[in-house]
């Protein structure tokens, strides 16, 4: 890659969507400093090194520093004695002691391997995804760190709870009553269906900051993505990505409060989203300038199935079966298609959510193998209080924003928004004016995840996701760059 790539970008950046913000969703997001709202394509970026070893990993805007740590391209340790495993992903923040972060961390393994890894008892022993816990300064200076939940798969996103906790969400239905997925591996070894949510409580003692290692099985058992929990409604909104189909954006009404009880609740109802006076609509297409639509929600009466199956055979329910089958209660009751329902984040009563290949022609059915959406992406927002869903931004093309994955907010309300394509991932800004500009550049082109602010907002945490994954703490004069 030639230096001269991120201001080619900029060049071409365009803005679109998202010029007005009426009604329910005045003020979304806040806008950035007069000089990058003027034009937010004037945050340039340079190549800085890092503050761990003086390797150029990151380009950053001036003023900026960062450190990487838990670099998995060598063998790396946690302080109970466990080898991290790579593909760092999703990951949320959380105060720690004497001004530290506790970070909870998932790593998105997939396939059965031959031993979870780890210390503690693992929800499957064959399963190699799980969570880590990192308890670090807001310099990236590593304190203490343990494994959290293990035995899990395909730990992909999840969602920091207001009561202390992370939701790690399974991207996958894999399990030994379910035949191979897209990798056309078997499942058998498998000892545990998957498919679901598990909570981890954020601590910095490893005695304390376990998961009981039981899933939410009533929050469904699909393709999940991530969450984020809106006290004022009291759900648990959840995104599906499932590559091949329509996905679909749900909600999970837990049997008792999580803020008076402490935790998330097993025994609840789950639903799905339906626009008013619109069968299976189609949002994966291309949407009308700030489009806005009047939702209502559909029960999903069997949330989490088991296929029959018998021990050491492959199982006759194919893995495409398996991976619609809530899904397709929800399409039934004319429950909404999207594509690829990635990060998730809520904040004041509005639940931001990203479509990765949303935005292009729509799709003639519920199913496209090679990929359901043709677009670059875009940004949705539900007011939960009203019911309206607004598409906040569409990228016209992956010179503008180029699959947006996880995304977060800063203290002051910008949309922070990770990308996950195949070269030049950035993590970008995101305004209330629908302006968008660059934060860092991967010149690596592995995608950016686990996006999050530390809690005094000063430094931003982020994962470079792959098979050799690492973690960042990137710190500097955000108001500066309108963060």
């Amino acid at each position: 890659m030639t230096t001269d790539q991120p201001v080619e970008r900029r060049t071409i950046l365009k803005t679109v969507a998202a010029a007005s913000m009426a009604g329910p969703f005045a003020g979304l997001v806040a806008a950035p400093e007069a000089s990058a709202a003027t034009n937010p394509r004037t945050v340039p970026l340079s190549p800085v090194a890092d503050a761990r070893d003086g390797v150029v990993r990151l380009h950053v805007p001036e003023g900026f520093r960062y450190r990487s740590f838990h670099d998995t391209t060598s063998p790396v340790f946690l302080t109970d004695g466990t080898a991290l495993p790579g593909r760092h992903d999703g990951m949320g923040s959380f105060p720690g002691p004497d001004g530290t972060v506790v970070l909870v961390r998932n790593h998105e393994i997939n396939n059965p391997v031959a031993a979870a890894f780890g210390t503690g008892t693992p929800y499957d022993s064959r399963a190699g995804g799980g969570t880590t816990t990192i308890q670090v300064t807001t310099r990236g200076e590593v304190v203490r760190s343990f494994t959290s939940l293990n035995g899990t798969m395909m730990n992909c996103s999840g969602g920091e709870m207001p009561w202390g906790s992370w939701i790690t969400c399974e991207e996958t239905i894999n399990g030994p009553d379910v035949g191979p997925d897209f990798t056309n591996t078997s499942n058998i070894p498998l000892t545990k269906p998957h498919g679901f949510i598990f909570e981890v409580p954020a601590s910095a003692f490893q005695g304390t900051g376990q998961s009981s290692r039981t899933p939410i099985r009533s929050a469904g058992r699909f393709a999940h993505e991530a969450v984020s929990y809106d006290p004022h409604s009291g759900y648990l909104y959840l995104t599906e990505d499932d590559f091949g189909f329509a996905s679909g954006f749900y909600r999970y009404k837990p049997p008792s409060d999580p803020m008076v009880v402490g935790r998330l609740e097993d025994g609840g109802t789950l639903e799905m989203l339906k626009v008013v006076g619109a069968w299976n609509a189609h949002l994966e297409g291309a949407q009308a300038r700030n489009a806005t639509y009047r939702t209502e929600w559909v029960p999903i009466a069997d949330p989490a199935p088991s296929f029959p199956y018998t021990t050491g055979v492959t199982a006759p329910t194919s893995n495409n079966t398996a991976l619609t089958y809530v899904a397709r209660q929800g399409w039934a009751q004319g429950a909404a298609y999207f594509s690829r329902l990635e990060g998730q984040v809520a904040r004041s009563g509005v639940v931001y959510f990203t479509s990765t290949q949303g935005g292009g022609p729509p799709e003639a059915g519920n199913e496209n193998p090679a990929g359901y959406g043709r677009g670059f992406g875009q940004v949705w927002a539900y007011h939960a209080a009203s019911g309206k869903l607004r598409c906040v931004f569409q990228s016209q093309g992956r010179m503008q924003l180029d699959l947006p994955d996880n995304i977060t907010t800063s203290p002051r309300g910008t949309l922070v928004v990770c990308e996950d394509n195949s070269d030049n991932n950035y993590v970008r800004g995101l305004s209330k004016n629908g302006k968008l500009w660059d934060i860092a550049l991967n010149p690596t082109n592995d995608e950016f995840a686990g996006s999050t602010f530390s809690p005094d907002g000063k430094t931003l945490f982020v994962n470079i996701q792959a098979s050799a994954g690492r973690t960042f703490a990137i710190w500097g004069p955000w108001h500066k760059i309108g963060v």
